[in-house]
């Protein structure tokens, strides 16, 4: 246990003993369907208001949930991406249809995720395209025909892709390690995790992360790029997501037992 806690540290622990501790997420009023109603009933409770901009959610921090078995950084997409450059003539739809596949539990529908997406130190087994960090820390997806395994790929690439080095999507240094910082590079984050009956039993804390030290873990591949990208959607789903075994590992200092000012309170 820490023995100093700042002011902001000490007012999320307060939000979160008072309206989350010992409680399971009421979400009957929420859409059932909604896979991230639990989430919002979380964030109420800790008097977030849901937005979409990349700033820490509370006082400087950013908050995590319980999850199963990995936990998001962001939802960052590339800087470039090929569908969005006019030069290339191609949307969204017809690149998952050329690099993705199709699944047939859903009815043959096209996604770019799973084998068709490269990871760090693994080439794409679908399509061949791979995952490079150069010397300046950007990273990027390049597609290389001359790899590319599919027996069809003549009749599925266009002919103006049919070459290597095609740079499918690229992450600026620049762009990426403003993201991470604006929600991880000010005072930290903090998780707020569940005991086996579904109730909100602690609150962990952990320290401001680093680009330079993020970009190492997606070197070893402990932090993956996942894409969940479809042709009956127009979001990129650009997560990029590590284990709960690796987010465990940052974690400096957990309550309860809460701080005893608190109990005065």
């Amino acid at each position: 246990m820490q023995t100093t806690i700042s002011d902001e540290e000490m007012k999320i622990i307060e939000l979160f003993r008072k309206n989350v501790y010992g409680k399971k997420p009421d979400t009957a009023a929420s859409n059932q369907g909604h896979d991230g109603k639990g989430g919002h009933w979380l964030e109420r409770q800790m008097g977030i208001t849901a937005n979409a901009n990349n700033q820490p959610d509370l006082f400087g921090y950013e908050m995590k949930n319980n999850t199963t078995s990995k936990t998001t950084f962001g939802d960052w997409s590339a800087s470039y991406r090929i569908f969005r450059d006019k030069e290339a003539n191609l949307t969204q739809v017809e690149f998952v249809r050329i690099f993705g596949r199709p699944n047939p539990d859903k009815n043959g529908r096209y996604s770019w995720s799973g084998d068709p997406v490269p990871k760090i130190n693994r080439a794409s087994p679908y399509n061949g395209s791979v995952m490079l960090i150069d010397n300046e820390q950007n990273i990027s997806i390049i597609y290389n025909y001359s790899g590319d395994p599919r027996l069809d790929k003549a009749s599925v690439v266009p002919p103006r892709f049919q070459k290597d080095n095609l740079i499918l999507m690229r992450w600026t240094k620049e762009e990426l390690e403003k993201k991470l910082l604006n929600k991880f590079g000010q005072h930290g984050w903090f998780k707020c995790s569940k005991n086996k009956n579904g109730e909100y039993s602690e609150i962990s804390f952990g320290a401001p992360m680093t680009y330079e030290n993020w970009i190492e873990r997606i070197k070893e591949g402990i932090v993956i790029f996942d894409s969940a990208m479809r042709e009956d959607s127009n979001k990129p789903y650009a997560s990029w997501r590590a284990s709960n075994k690796y987010w465990n590992s940052l974690i400096t200092h957990t309550y309860p037992p809460f701080p005893e000012s608190l109990d005065n309170s």
